[in-house]
Parts: C-alpha cells; sequence; structure tokens
C-alpha cells in the first residue's frame, strides 16, 4: 500500500476526525485569539448593549462554554501556558517580562502551532498571537515561536508600522498616557493594524492548496489604547450607555493580598479607577471599550466570511479565545491582573464540523489550558504527553457529558482561583483566602472564605490547586 494511503487510513480511524467528512483530507484550522476581551460579548451577557453579531454568529455555529477562563490574568503568563499546554505554576513564568523560549522547564516542549507544523500541516500565523511588547498590532518584538509558522505576517523579524493615530491628539490628561487612551478615527477598517492582519489571514484562508492549514489571526483590540473608527463609537450612545454595577463598600472584606499589584508601576489599576471616576471619563471608557469590542467582532466576521467563501468550512474546526478579561469599575478597579471573575472569565467558542451541535452550549467550568489536547484530538492527533488540560471532546459531543475538572487561574507566584460550576475560591501566597457562591453572588461581593459553613467547600476546592508551584523565572 502507497505511503499516503496509509497515511489516510490512519486519520480516517482517529477519534477525533468529523465522521461526515471522512476523506484524504485532515481538517483545517481556524484558531482567533482576541487580547483583552472580557465577558462583554452578546451570547456571555457580560455587558447587556455589547454589540457582536459575528462572535454570536460563530457560538450558533458550534459550542460556547459560558463559564471558561483563562490559566493566568496577564499576557504573557496566559498565552505562554495555552501554546506550550504547561501552567503557569509548572513554568514560572509569572508576569509579561519571562521569555518563555528561554526557560528550561519549556525547552523542547513543542506550542501548538509547531505540534501541528511537525504533523504535516502548513501554519500560516498573523498578529498577537505569542506575547509581545510591541504598541503596533502586529508588535513582534515579543516572544514569537521563531519554528512553529511556514509564514507569518508581518513578518518573523520585523513589525507593522504603528497603525494610525490621532494627530496631536492629547491623552486624557491620563497618568498612562498613550497606553490608556481613546478616540475616534477618520478611517477604515483596513488601515488598522488589526485590519491588514485580518486582511492577510483572509488571503490565507482562501488561497488555493490541498494540504491541511492552521491559519492563526490574532486580533489586537480590544487591548488599549482604543483607537479605532469612529463608527464603532458611533455604535453606542453615551447618555444611555450602562455602567458596570459596583458596590462602594465591595473590597472591605477582601484580604490585602487582593488589593496588590506588583506588575503595574505607574498607578495601581485601583488608583486608575479612582481618576476616572474624578476626573469623569467612566462612561467614555466604557464607551471606548465596548466599541473596540465591537470592532474586533467585525474582525472576526470578516475571517468568518472568508472561510465560508473559501469552500472549506464543512472541514475546518474554528477556536475562538481570549487570554484573559478586563475590569472597567467590577471590583472597584480597571484594567486586569486579579484572580476575579472579570479578569479570568473570557470568551472561547469551538466548531468541530460533525461534533458540535449548532447552538450547544456548556455551563461546565473549564480552562484554556484545555486547548491544546481538545484541538490535537479533534484533528486526529495524539495528545502530547506534557499536556497538563483535558481535552473538550466529550463535552463538545455532549454538553450534558459528566464533568469533573475544574478551572485553575494563576497570577503571581502560589496566587491562584479555582473556579467550579458554582464557587471561586482564591488563596494567595500569604495563605488568605477568598470564596464567593456564583449562584447568589455573582458579581462576586461577598466574600464567604471566613464563614465555617463553607468550609468544606473551601476543602474541596483546595484540592484542585496545584501541587508544583515553580520560582518565578523573572528571577532566575
Amino acid at each position: 500500500m502507497k505511503y499516503w494511503a496509509l497515511i489516510a487510513l490512519a486519520v480516517l480511524a482517529a477519534p477525533g476526525f468529523p465522521a461526515q467528512a471522512q476523506s484524504v483530507d485532515r481538517p483545517n484550522v481556524l484558531f482567533i485569539s482576541i487580547d483583552d476581551l472580557n465577558d462583554w460579548v452578546g451570547v456571555l451577557g457580560g455587558h447587556p448593549q455589547a454589540i457582536t453579531p459575528n462572535i454570536d454568529a460563530l457560538a450558533a455555529r458550534g459550542m460556547l462554554f459560558t463559564n471558561a477562563h483563562s490559566p493566568s490574568a496577564l499576557c504573557n503568563p496566559s498565552r505562554t501556558a495555552i501554546f506550550t499546554g504547561l501552567a503557569p505554576s509548572t513554568t514560572g513564568v509569572y508576569g509579561n517580562a519571562p521569555d518563555w523560549r528561554t526557560v528550561e522547564r519549556l525547552e523542547g516542549i513543542p506550542t501548538i502551532p509547531r505540534y501541528f507544523r511537525e504533523r504535516g500541516y502548513r501554519t500560516l500565523g498573523a498578529g498577537k498571537l505569542f506575547h509581545a511588547h510591541s504598541y503596533s498590532a502586529a508588535g513582534f518584538s515579543g516572544y514569537n515561536d521563531l519554528t512553529a509558522w511556514d509564514a507569518f505576517y508581518p513578518s518573523l523579524d520585523r513589525q507593522l508600522p504603528d497603525e494610525v493615530v490621532p494627530v496631536n491628539r492629547p491623552a486624557n490628561g491620563n497618568p498612562f498616557t498613550r497606553n490608556m487612551d481613546w478616540a475616534g478615527l477618520v478611517t477604515e477598517d483596513y488601515a488598522m493594524g488589526d485590519g491588514q492582519v485580518v486582511g492577510w489571514g483572509q488571503q490565507q484562508l482562501t488561497a488555493a492548496g490541498d494540504e491541511p492549514r492552521f491559519v492563526a489571526v490574532g486580533i489586537y483590540r480590544p487591548h488599549p489604547p482604543w483607537y479605532l473608527p469612529q463608527k464603532y463609537f458611533d455604535l453606542y450612545s453615551l447618555e444611555d450607555l450602562e455602567l458596570p454595577r459596583v458596590l462602594e463598600t465591595d473590597l472591605d472584606d477582601v484580604p490585602a493580598a487582593a488589593l496588590q499589584d506588583a506588575y503595574f508601576g505607574n498607578m495601581p489599576p485601583m488608583g486608575l479607577f479612582e481618576w476616572i471616576i474624578a476626573a469623569n471619563l467612566w462612561r467614555e471608557g466604557v464607551q471606548a471599550y465596548l466599541a473596540s469590542v465591537s470592532f474586533a467582532d467585525a474582525m472576526v466576521g470578516q475571517l468568518l466570511d472568508a472561510l465560508d467563501r473559501s469552500g472549506r468550512a464543512d472541514n475546518t474546526i474554528i477556536v475562538l479565545w481570549s487570554d484573559h478579561g478586563w475590569h472597567l469599575g467590577e471590583k472597584l478597579r480597571w484594567r486586569k491582573s486579579t484572580l476575579w471573575e472579570e479578569s479570568t472569565r473570557v470568551p472561547f467558542i469551538i466548531v468541530a464540523p460533525g461534533i458540535t451541535t449548532p447552538g450547544s452550549q456548556t455551563d461546565e467550568a473549564v480552562s484554556l489550558m484545555d486547548l491544546y489536547p481538545t484541538l490535537t484530538e479533534l484533528a486526529g492527533l495524539e495528545i502530547p504527553a506534557h499536556v497538563e488540560g483535558t481535552s473538550l471532546v466529550p463535552l463538545l459531543r455532549d454538553p450534558d457529558a459528566p464533568w469533573e475538572p475544574v478551572a485553575l487561574s494563576t497570577f503571581g507566584f502560589m496566587n491562584h482561583a479555582v473556579r467550579s460550576d458554582r464557587y471561586r475560591y482564591i488563596r494567595y501566597a500569604d495563605g488568605s483566602e477568598e470564596l464567593y457562591d456564583h449562584e447568589t453572588d455573582p458579581q462576586e461581593w461577598i466574600n464567604l472564605a471566613a464563614d465555617p459553613d463553607f468550609s468544606d467547600i473551601k476543602s474541596q476546592l483546595a484540592e484542585w490547586l496545584p501541587s508544583e508551584n515553580a520560582p518565578d523565572a523573572f528571577y532566575r
């Protein structure tokens, strides 16, 4: 029997391969990452006025995970964990500074695109996928895996120019200046960095070729600064805008460790929120974030349109995720980097033709750490032995399937949150704790950690805390 015929038979026999798409072709993958997107999308209901028709339509194609959480509440540790399959507590990558490519524990570990490339996929990437420090939407003065791609946009060794920004635009008097600013621009989507990245992604989706392709596109918005075409601001009336619900005494029952922030030097996120309130910019900031979410949604729509035009949608696995959430006043905070719900809950959608039921969803707690094993199983590949997540294929096949795992999020050395289908348990490095019952307290306003009636719940959730807490890679 010919070699390629043997390969085809092996692929057809793989447990994750869609029954209705059994042919010599392996499934393609469209892998969409969105930066700093919290649960403010229509299908998740995080904000009642969020306008995200394309993400909502994508959820209608497959499965929506309504209780999905990021491995960390910061870009680099979260993306490193997702792409390598190893948790921050295993690698010691807790902040944005450590370059995961130099961490000894990650030596020889294949990232998701590299794993697919080594198994015959043509891997094509664009935008912010791995962590990058540059402001540019493509921003590749960061930690891209140079071994993972057959082609990358703009390239593996250069950056896009900064995208269009306002001329002589004051930074709202903001202490963070450009990194926490917003403005509507007189420009078109294609002129934005994300527009260029998505345009290149569309070309790869529609290009001729029979080899299986892994197309990954990293959308930069709603990462600040929120500069984008004015039409997206116009979607949201300032006068009618709903602000997040807050409780002035919200932080009275949280431990001191919850109020510390080691990763922002100029002004802590709680101080920034106080400044935003004093400057009367809360409503504008919420509008700008929502506008950026709708812009990102438009980018998703362009990718899905290209996939549909390609004729390959019936044999393409689609995944959409965000690296972490974002606070816009909840818990009296602005930005990310907490172990509370708004920092860890993210959109997560998987479409697997022949496996997922269109419009299905699950409320089970899942982690983006589960993406690596899930994607490899769906593609009919062996799940690497090093991967710490759990394949979600049983839930994709049956949303009511029994599910035991929880979602673990880490921010800094020995600071962890365990999220189950009902509770969030947080334990900090100093041993202090928080516990919230999302059935009765979805805003996480009432810390139950000191209530003896919940001691058993705490003990059960604490069993999921990692047994290994690697030293911070930044100091090694």
